[in-house]
């Protein structure tokens, strides 16, 4: 399914997926394959690993640390990724927070923010979405009023990815209460050891601990920790979601679930005592779902073009192309997951994660190719609400679009 490259761009991936059969460590890779929970310690150390290479920060300009790569290496770097099972960066800090802080930081907040950043040392989460302010941000009630020199900050974050991890945090919240709803919110950097902060665990589906609620209680930040202009912290917020929504613009992941479900079908799993390698509704499926992931992967080379005559990838430059990917990638995740799951059949029994042993090379629970499978699709249900979900983006492109 690989596009066509030209002969640097061939011999850059060629590098890149010699670097990364060799880099990632057997025991984060078997991890993966096999659904198992990945830990702080096992991310941060690969995160380590790719700085010691010098690509941990793609999307950074190479003043600040990035490899300099052009857009068409950084979308082979992170379709190579995904394609080789590397473990998924926390990328709170470096892929959202991190070209934020280059666009409209400060010099001493890029100074004091980046290089820790950078190397792993610290890591960030997102302080977005509250209890009654998901897909609609702009109704957060988190409060930050002043006094003197710091913002005294009261409210709560929820569903915050990775917070139990995380040594800092970017959030939204309100500053002013005139205008519109969208006015008079500033973005903040706050340190998680402040006291008043309180990270409590949310559980899904899958039973991993991967989110939370986070409760802010007097708590006391310096105002030199808020990006840009007080209370025009609305735009700033939405340049970051579109590179969250973006997220690399690469379909690795998406071609390796691909290639497991062929492989399974292949291994003459049956439905209804047919052979699935022989049933045509499930080939057509199939089908169906790799011409959508083909047609995705030529929007985002077209995208990748557009951006590459246009200049630097920036939050105004992504404009609905953003939006159009984050539906279509977490549609397909979804479907490709559904697959897999119903063509193991009974092997999709629950998935209990007591029952694997603790050696990371122990044989794994059942069939080895359904391993993780469950997991997998319970915890790609969430894809298509968070980062504004599916059901905005449709509101977001027909406005943009359509002026409705």
């Amino acid at each position: 399914m690989d596009m066509t490259f030209s002969a640097e761009d061939a011999a850059f991936r060629t590098e890149v997926r010699k670097f990364l059969a060799e880099a990632i460590p057997p025991e984060l890779k078997y991890k993966i394959e096999n659904g198992i929970e990945m830990q702080r310690a096992d991310v941060v150390g690969w995160h380590r690993i790719l700085y010691e290479r010098g690509w941990v920060a793609p999307n950074w300009p190479q003043a600040y640390g990035g490899p300099g790569w052009s857009l068409t290496q950084k979308y082979i770097f992170d379709e190579e990724l995904g394609l080789a099972g590397a473990p998924r960066l926390v990328v709170f800090g470096i892929n959202m927070c991190g070209p934020v802080l280059i666009g409209f930081g400060s010099e001493a907040q890029q100074q004091r923010f980046l290089p820790p950043m950078l190397s792993g040392e610290h890591i960030w989460c997102q302080g977005y979405s509250e209890p009654e302010a998901g897909s609609d941000l702009a109704s957060l009630r988190t409060m930050a009023v002043r006094d003197g020199d710091e913002w005294v900050i009261n409210g709560v974050k929820t569903w915050t990815t990775k917070a139990h991890w995380a040594d800092w945090c970017f959030l939204l919240a309100r500053t002013g209460t005139g205008g519109k709803k969208q006015e008079g919110i500033s973005f903040i950097l706050v340190d998680l050891r402040t006291p008043g902060i309180e990270t409590r665990p949310i559980y899904l589906l899958d039973g991993l601990h991967e989110t939370n609620q986070v409760y802010f209680t007097d708590v006391r930040v310096p105002v030199e920790n808020t990006v840009g202009e007080i209370d025009n912290g609305w735009s700033i917020g939405k340049y970051l979601l579109a590179h969250e929504r973006m997220s690399g613009g690469s379909l690795g992941q998406h071609k390796t679930l691909l290639r497991q479900l062929k492989q399974i079908v292949a291994l003459d799993e049956r439905k209804n005592g047919q052979a699935l390698a022989e049933d045509p509704g499930f080939a057509r499926r199939i089908a169906e779902i790799e011409l959508e992931l083909r047609s995705l992967e030529a929007f985002n080379m077209r995208a990748i073009d557009k951006f590459s005559r246009d200049g630097e990838l920036g939050g105004k430059a992504l404009g609905v192309e953003a939006n159009i990917f984050k539906m279509r990638n977490s549609e397909i995740l979804q479907r490709l997951t559904e697959l897999k799951l119903e063509a193991i059949g009974n092997y999709a029994m629950p998935y209990q994660i007591s029952a694997l042993k603790q050696g990371w090379n122990e044989p794994p629970v059942g069939a080895e190719y359904a391993n993780g499978c469950s997991p997998a699709y319970l915890h790609f249900r969430k894809v298509s609400i968070y980062s504004g979900s599916n059901e905005i983006q449709h509101n977001i492109i027909a406005k943009a679009r359509l002026g409705l």
